[in-house]
């Protein structure tokens, strides 16, 4: 029989109906009389408003923010001591703090007839000098963006671990000023809603693209006002999210108060434009770090000051706070060393708020991280694989708990390391290196490891701020009458083919065909409570709430089947779907029917819940499980254009017990290509008066299949020791390594010209740039050696 449960490498079910262009999005909604909605975006970072003028013929269809006058104002605030709080109002009030910042609400009959409405509205302005610039938002002089502020800081932290740095010194000790540039996550599908309010159940119906549903029901009930019955959010199909659709935004409460207010319904679909320059901003870190060695590259210590550009407004749930905070939780990394302090600031600037993107602070904190561990190396003059194997946490030390008291569950982290420098083949490309390039580029090699934290439980983000904390994961499962499995979840499948992967989870249990389980998923009024999908939570924690219900329910068919065959339920076992007695068997279609059709055979102390059971859910411990990868890349890179040309790729990574590999797979590929985008292409800059320079993807740049090399994967399976089936969550590690490998191989490549680039995207520009920067130094030293003593 061929294996279909846990390990199986099937094809996603929901594929089908995507590949056929079956799938269903927020565009394909309509409902009758349904009105488009365009808005009015302010066209300055930092700004009062004086007066809107709204055209005559416009009122009614036109909104501002005195007709919202019954609607809160988005509320984000952490949990952490000296938290400083900025409301976000749906539509600016009195002043706007970031290009795109919300004005005014149009109705129109199609979107270009709400556009039209929403350039006709005068809008007068008195600019104020904005903040463009993190580092420049921690001044003194700086302008502030909220009033009752005294500086731009939402929250200044420290994290310190083990020995003290008083009086100490080391051998080898590097400090470096590393930079992430701002992105914007690019989902395929952008945001986007349809909301109506249906009189017969005195209830706002919202049709929108999101991670969690749940969570969105709650701000949407907070800011309208309104009980949460009365608020019903369901997720269509969602094309990508990557923690984009893991908010709250003022768009979808605007919106959702003109459905109640007008009685229509109304879609707001967000196009390429809004979500470059107003609605997707993440990653802007910079850090000034120092790492302590000895002359082997053991490390010794590190330190660091982290500053992370969280923009205007606190995003709901997750507050500005959690890119910060898991900046100095987590930057020591997979590393065993002795010393450690982080201080982080996370700085208000006149940018749209700062949100959570796939590997949350992790790619910038591998990427400082990492390029130490290679400076160290060269230092040492020993190979980079070397210095990390000197480092990294051992498999005897597992479970491990670091200096900044991460649980780390399990693991192998050295061999994984191992496999890589073998996939990789680092002496072929060490030969290729030294005996150079027939065309003079330059051949590097770069290396990094990491690990994920991924399926956190409450403990974890409570000690990030975080307002809305995960606790049990809830799932229904339910026999259907002729012997098929439903199951409800309140997760939402943004592409991980969840469809899939939690029926393979039931099917190891009970052996329902997969074709013949059923996922109800990302409905408020039909799926349990659950705060969605996000951190790589789904599989860990949604499949163990499966794995409970459908362990529940065999128990159940298992008493039934016995009475059935006649037979003790000592006696009676459940395999493949059916239980089994001396000989006989009887199918779970049967008992099924038995249940539901006739009654009158059921055993009398038959369990009255039926064939339904809900299961709550948590890991034995709530401190997350920790994949882990280690990625390995060589490229040529060409010192007159800067142009840089991915020759090989490799990826090792053990996320615990793989449910479906060819699922992982996918979610590695594209991490990987996401990764590839955040080290070497995508970038929104924004000048000194605040205006993003990036407004198409003709300006922003994102890799396609060109730019993307075919990617060697290598797995392990370390079980994590307190989950279910011994998962780990892997859903955003692909996206970690790469920023990190890159760079490190550019500045192998580069390294015979005194060359190194410290921040990210690794354009051509900036290559040219420190290849440059590189020469000078040369002649300066050449110089200075030849003068006359």
């Amino acid at each position: 029989m061929k294996k279909s449960g846990i390990g199986a490498s099937l094809l996603r079910k929901e594929d089908d109906r995507f590949m056929r262009g079956k799938g269903r999005y927020v565009g394909d909604l309509k409902m009758p009389g349904m009105l488009e909605v365009a808005f009015a975006r302010s066209p300055l970072a930092h700004a009062r408003i004086l007066n809107i003028e709204v055209p005559e013929d416009l009122k009614g269809r036109v909104y501002v923010a005195k007709d919202l006058a019954d609607t809160k104002p988005i509320h984000a605030g952490a949990t952490l001591p000296g938290f400083k709080l900025s409301d976000q109002p749906v539509l600016a009030v009195d002043r706007v703090r970031h290009v795109g910042e919300l004005v005014a609400m149009c109705l129109g009959a199609t979107r270009a007839e709400a556009e039209d409405a929403a350039a006709r509205i005068r809008v007068d302005y008195e600019e104020l000098a904005p903040v463009s610039d993190m580092l420049r938002g921690r001044d003194a002089d700086a302008p502030i963006l909220h009033d009752t502020w005294s500086d731009n800081v939402f929250l200044e932290s420290l994290v310190e671990g083990g020995e003290t740095f008083e009086g100490f010194n080391a051998p080898i000790r590097i400090t470096r000023e590393l930079r992430t540039q701002r992105q914007c996550m690019s989902p395929m599908e952008g945001k986007g809603l349809l909301a109506h309010w249906d009189t017969r159940r005195d209830q706002l119906v919202v049709l929108t693209s999101t991670q969690m549903p749940h969570v969105v029901r709650t701000g949407l009930a907070e800011c309208l006002n309104l009980e949460q019955r009365q608020v019903r959010v369901t997720a269509p199909d969602v094309g990508g999210g990557f923690g984009h659709k893991g908010v709250l935004s003022p768009e979808e409460v605007a919106v959702c108060w003109g459905a109640r207010a007008t009685g229509l319904p109304l879609r707001w679909l967000e196009d390429r434009r809004e979500q470059l320059i107003a609605n997707a901003n993440c990653r802007e870190h910079h850090y000034i770090i120092t790492a302590y060695a000895d002359r082997q590259g053991k490390l010794l210590g590190l330190e660091a000051d982290a500053t992370v550009d969280v923009g205007a407004y606190s995003a709901y749930p997750f507050t500005a706070c959690i890119e910060p905070s898991q900046i100095s939780s987590i930057l020591p990394g997979p590393y065993d060393f002795p010393r450690y302090r982080c201080r982080t600031w996370a700085v208000a600037t006149n940018k749209p708020a700062f949100l959570p993107y796939r590997g949350v602070a992790r790619s910038g904190v591998c990427f400082a991280l990492e390029w130490m561990l290679d400076a160290i190396a060269r230092e040492t003059g020993r190979e980079p694989y070397e210095v990390r194997l000197e480092n990294l946490i051992r498999p005897e030390q597992m479970p491990f708990d670091n200096i900044t008291k991460k649980h780390f569950d399990s693991g192998d982290y050295p061999e994984c390391m191992r496999r890589l420098v073998a996939a990789l083949d680092i002496p072929k490309w060490r030969a290729r290196q030294k005996n150079g390039e027939p065309d003079g580029r330059l051949i590097g090699i770069g290396l990094s490891i990491f690990n994920e934290q991924a399926a956190h439980g409450m403990s974890v983000y409570g000690s990030w701020g975080i307002p809305v904390l995960p606790g049990y994961e809830l799932a229904s499962v339910r026999v259907t009458p002729d012997g098929g499995l439903e199951l409800r979840c309140g997760i939402q499948s943004h592409g991980q083919g969840l469809e899939t992967s939690l029926s393979q989870v039931a099917h190891e249990i009970l052996g329902v065909d997969v074709s013949r389980i059923a996922l109800v998923h990302g409905d408020t009024d039909t799926s349990p409570y659950s705060v969605g999908t996000y951190g790589s939570r789904s599989m860990v924690m949604a499949g163990g709430a499966v794995t409970r219900a459908c362990k529940e329910l065999r128990t159940r068919l298992l008493k039934i089947g016995a009475h059935l065959l006649q037979a003790e339920v000592g006696d009676a076992i459940f395999e493949d779907g059916q239980v089994r007695a001396g000989g006989a068997s009887v199918h779970i279609a049967t008992i099924a029917n038995t249940w539901y059709q006739r009654p009158h055979e059921l055993p009398a102390d038959v369990n009255t819940g039926g064939l339904e059971a809900t299961a709550g859910y948590k890991t034995a411990r709530d401190t997350g499980t920790f994949s882990y990868a280690a990625h390995g890349v060589a490229l040529a890179v060409d010192p007159q254009t800067g142009e840089v040309e991915i020759l090989d790729y490799v990826v090792v990574e053990d996320g615990g017990v793989l449910v479906n590999p060819m699922i992982v797979d996918g979610q590695v590929y594209g991490g990987v290509a996401q990764g590839i985008g955040t080290a070497l292409y995508e970038e929104m800059r924004y000048d000194d008066a605040g205006q993003p320079l990036a407004s198409t993807l003709a300006d922003y740049l994102l890799p396609g299949p060109t730019e993307v090399p075919d990617v060697r994967i290598l797995h392990m399976e370390t079980p994590s020791p307190y989950t279910e089936f011994g998962a780990k969550g892997i859903g955003e590690g692909g996206a970690i390594g790469p920023p990190a490998a890159i760079t490190n191989a550019i500045n192998d490549a580069l390294k015979n010209l005194h060359a190194e680039v410290t921040q990210l995207p690794v354009t051509p520009r900036r290559i040219v740039a420190a290849i440059a920067a590189g020469a000078r130094i040369e002649n300066s030293t050449t110089n200075a050696a030849s003068r006359p003593s």
